[in-house]
């Protein structure tokens, strides 16, 4: 059922190469059906009276109807490849577009290989099914039916054969495809599977060479290889069963139609041209058989592909969009959370409980934290990566989730944890959130991020090539060109979620200073593990298992906060903290 809505749903826009199809498929099996008639009626009329004349007009007649069945097919076959590409595009299009509306837990739910796969294979696999039933299917019950029309019109004691074959035939192919259907969705699953222990160790190259686990990650990698293969093979001897299996059928029922044809032509009730067109109708008829069940055996494994694509479409994100959009009178980046709680569906244990907290425009505020306590949580609230369980996030005087998201969004610089770049130049990735942005506005942003003097350093200056992730940089290089990144849109609220950690104190400090000159007007809000990095906002934030347990300065929450004061003297001395 996914499937067939799938296809109609994504072949309907394009209807006018559906009916080219459709047309010129009927044109060249019409075509292909006169041809063992005009056969017939050469052996029959010309050669067997020595009619020459007559040989040659219909052999004329005979060559146009094949330049015409040639051009139907090949016409049919241009419609139907341009469909079936289109199909594609449109589905891979939709399974993006949708898939970047999901929310962090959504793409967790399914995970990044598997998306991949569904929008890459599984959709590979619907396209490859238009194809083919663009070029067989629709072409295979006519040759069937009016081949069956035909044989019958021939000689009725012949057709016995067409009923015994045609059922065999449907019986073989029936009973293999019966077996190959579990291995298509099995098949399936373990692509998936080895696509994420890829990923896996591509990403993490570094970890398994750092413990030596090359070995232990390429037995690994083995085992979800062999699987994929043990299960191709099962499939693969099915398949090459198949076709030996049908032409068995095939050659037995030529084989009848030339003995039975034999003794009626012997006792004077039928002419050879005849017994040979309905040896060809038969053939049309079976190929026709055979191709159908071609079709089938490429349905089921659409049909789970279709599955896995469909429930991509069909998960709705967490964050829905405002069904009437809010946009604040407002544009000062003022935050406030009321009594929050957010929890994983299924977890017991709430992740944040009852945070109210109130961040003032132009401010910086700091959340520091053990790990684990809810800091990251509780600013992907901001952004709505999440939306929380209970309570309100408030910007500007309007609930989050009251806000037009792309005005949201573009309140809104934030750097994780993180530093992502991606493949381009060091220019299309500092104008990632301001296309407008000018060589100086660069520069400038560079510069508060002190990220300045290693890119003049570049041969190519901001011309200078980022590969896909930034791994030709080093991590503190990619995390001030993350925060240069966001430091460029000049938005109102400026989000760092431990986002200097991978920058020495030297600096971290002159980072911190120009920040506080340049982004003065900015909503600042860090999370951060160094305390010498947060100890100057104007309000600090203590989280603990959810809950927040302080809020105040640097200076108020040593004097009077326990947690505040463990998570000052794991870093610093008395006299430091003073």
């Amino acid at each position: 059922m996914n499937l067939w809505k799938t296809l109609v749903r994504n072949i309907t826009p394009h209807w006018p190469l559906l009916v080219g199809v459709l047309v010129f498929q009927f044109a060249q099996a019409i075509a292909s059906l006169a041809l063992p008639t005009l056969n017939a009626n050469i052996i029959d009329l010309g050669v067997a009276k020595g009619d020459i004349p007559y040989i040659l007009s219909t052999g004329s007649i005979m060559l146009g109807v094949s330049l015409a069945q040639i051009i139907g097919s090949v016409t049919a076959v241009y419609f139907g490849s341009r469909l079936a590409m289109l199909v594609g595009r449109d589905l891979r299009q939709q399974v993006f577009h949708h898939v970047g509306q999901f929310s962090e837990r959504d793409m967790n739910t399914f995970g990044a290989p598997s998306l991949i796969t569904r929008n890459t294979n599984d959709i590979l696999q619907i396209q490859m099914l238009v194809l083919s039933g663009c070029t067989l299917l629709l072409s295979a019950p006519i040759l069937a039916i009016g081949g069956v029309i035909m044989a019958l019109r021939l000689d009725l004691d012949l057709s016995i054969i067409m009923a015994v074959s045609v059922p065999v035939l449907l019986a073989v192919v029936g009973l293999l495809l019966s077996r190959m259907v579990p291995l298509f969705r099995l098949m399936q699953s373990r692509i998936d599977r080895i696509n994420q222990v890829l990923r896996e160790q591509l990403t993490g190259i570094r970890v398994v060479r750092a413990f030596v686990r090359e070995q232990v990650e390429t037995d690994r990698f083995d085992a979800a290889n062999v699987a994929v293969t043990e299960t191709s093979l099962k499939s693969g001897r099915l398949m090459a069963l198949m076709f030996p299996s049908v032409m068995i059928v095939l050659n037995l029922s030529s084989v009848a139609v030339l003995w039975f044809g034999a003794y009626q032509v012997d006792a004077g009730n039928m002419q050879i041209g005849t017994v040979m067109a309905f040896l060809q109708y038969l053939m049309q008829i079976l190929m026709a058989v055979m191709m159908s069940m071609f079709m089938a055996m490429m349905i089921p494994r659409a049909a789970v592909c279709a599955d896995r694509v469909s429930e991509v479409l069909r998960t709705q994100s967490d964050v829905v969009p405002p069904e009437n959009p809010v946009v604040p009178s407002q544009r000062i980046g003022r935050i406030e959370f009321s009594d929050v709680s957010f929890t994983y569906p299924g977890a017991e244990v709430p992740v944040l409980s009852h945070v109210s907290l109130t961040i003032e425009p132009g401010t910086t505020t700091a959340i520091v934290g053990s790990t684990g306590s809810g800091k990251t949580t509780l600013i992907d609230l901001i952004p709505r990566l999440v939306d929380p369980s209970a309570g309100h996030v408030v910007v500007d005087g309007v609930d989050a989730r009251d806000i037009d998201l792309p005005y949201l969004w573009s309140l809104i610089g934030l750097v994780s944890q993180k530093a992502f770049l991606f493949s381009g130049t060091v220019a299309s990735n500092l104008r990632y959130g301001k296309e407008s942005a000018t060589d100086e506005e660069l520069w400038h942003a560079l510069e508060i991020a002190q990220a300045r003097d290693f890119v003049v350093a570049l041969d190519l200056g901001l011309d200078a090539p980022v590969v896909q992730g930034g791994t030709n940089f080093s991590g503190g290089q990619r995390q001030r060109l993350a925060i240069a990144r966001a430091l460029v849109k000049r938005p109102e609220i400026l989000i760092f979620d431990d986002s200097f950690s991978a920058l020495d104190l030297a600096t971290d400090a002159r980072l911190r200073r120009a920040l506080s000159q340049d982004a003065g007007n900015a909503t600042q809000i860090i999370i951060g593990q160094r305390i010498a990095s947060i100890r100057d906002a104007d309000q600090i934030v203590v989280v603990d298992d959810g809950a927040v347990v302080g809020i105040g300065t640097h200076d108020e929450l040593l004097a009077h906060n326990s947690t505040y004061q463990e998570i000052v003297s794991s870093q610093l001395t008395a006299a430091e903290a003073a």
